[in-house]
């Protein structure tokens, strides 16, 4: 019989980049719920401070607080595919982020309401100092990559003291402080790779960063539910919220097609491109929660609940929807479609913007999105193309 290892712990080894059949574990999908919950409380405090009128205020702390949730989703996400072992310990400091993510969901009202961050940097501390014991165990097993890891460990460290040092700083000086520590944040892996690259496994990452995308265009689905449930409650104006909930969800679809129709595990070949997908999809994700909130404020402008009038608050769902499409084309879409595609869909993206100017809402923006994704069946992916050529 094969000895168990010591403690039932298995050596935090890199795992290999090329292994088979490598897809999203169970604790993975279940670390992900969380997410769930402070992507949704993240997207109603957006579309409270936008119907308030409440506009750059809202997308300030907006991205502030999302900052926070995509960060912390994707430095775990990035760790989990060159360490994940799986074990009770491993385990254990997983859900130790995930009890940090939920404490972090529930200081975002304060933050939106009275920019009170206190809550919100103290959990986030919490999520970043469990991770760091994961790169300190890595590190004991890490091989060419040692150094690394406590690259790692060491910088992420040095950020957290800062974050707790931020909130003894006057208002007035906390928003420069903010600025500089997501710089530092963002900082800290660039650094760290420098010194003795960690492996990723292409589709593994790109698999993670698909069901993160899914999460974030289920909430989009909640706002195409949500405009029924108004519908049933606003016999007058039963026509129109019915028309924005099937507008809606076409144009949820189109997204979701639009982004799984390239390739994504080519678009890390190498440390640069990973550093793009991973960075760029922050702009991506966000603009993914963002619509959701933009189709609420929406629905609060029909039914005259809201401090925005036409055609300024349609601008809340048509620029979410050009930085998505406009941010995958970049990121994954241009380097494996022709000159066709590579016209169309930045020229979708650009065009929903147009839609506050037509009196039906997301009308244009439905049909302009659904024109975009014709074209993606008719003309697939340059590999796919070679591929059948070849055959």
């Amino acid at each position: 019989m094969t000895p168990l290892p010591r403690f039932r712990l298995v050596p935090m080894r890199p795992r290999d980049p090329r292994e088979e059949g490598r897809a999203a574990s169970t604790l993975e999908l279940f670390f992900d719920l969380v997410f769930v919950v402070a992507v949704s409380i993240a997207a109603v405090q957006l579309h409270h401070a936008l119907t308030e009128g409440h506009v750059l205020d809202g997308i300030l702390n907006y991205g502030i607080v999302f900052f926070g949730i995509w960060w912390a989703w994707m430095n775990f996400t990035w760790f989990a595919t060159s360490f994940d072992t799986d074990d009770w310990l491993y385990r254990v400091f997983t859900i130790v982020q995930m009890g940090g993510v939920l404490v972090l969901a529930s200081g975002i009202a304060p933050a939106f309401e009275k920019h009170d961050y206190s809550v919100l940097i103290i959990a986030y501390v919490v999520m970043r100092l469990a991770l760091v014991a994961q790169w300190l165990r890595a590190s004991r097993s890490a091989g060419a990559a040692r150094r690394a890891t406590l690259v790692y460990a060491t910088g992420i460290t040095v950020v957290q003291a800062l974050w707790l040092a931020s909130l003894l700083l006057p208002d007035s000086m906390f928003t420069v402080a903010l600025v500089v520590l997501i710089v530092a944040e963002v900082s800290v892996p660039v650094l760290a790779e420098r010194t003795g690259s960690t492996p990723w496994h292409p589709h593994h990452i790109t698999e993670r960063y698909g069901l993160f995308t899914l999460i974030l265009l289920g909430e989009s689905l909640l706002g195409s539910a949500n405009a029924i449930i108004e519908a049933l409650h606003d016999a007058g104006d039963l026509g129109t919220l019915i028309g924005v909930a099937a507008l809606t969800l076409i144009a949820t679809a189109a997204l979701w097609w639009i982004y799984f129709w390239p390739p994504h595990h080519h678009a890390i070949s190498s440390f640069l491109s990973s550093l793009a997908y991973g960075y760029g999809h922050f702009f991506i994700f966000a603009a993914a929660g963002a619509f959701s909130a933009g189709i609420e404020v929406e629905i609060d402008v029909l039914g005259g609940h809201s401090e925005l009038s036409q055609p300024w608050a349609s601008f809340a769902f048509t620029v979410p929807l050009a930085v998505f499409v406009l941010g995958i084309w970049a990121l994954a879409i241009r380097p494996h479609a022709d000159r066709v595609v590579n016209t169309v869909i930045p020229l979708a993206g650009l065009l929903v913007l147009i839609d506050p100017l037509i009196p039906v809402p997301f009308a244009l923006a439905a049909v302009v999105l659904a024109g975009a994704v014709a074209v993606l069946v008719w003309r697939p992916p340059v590999e796919e193309t070679g591929e059948a050529a070849a055959a």
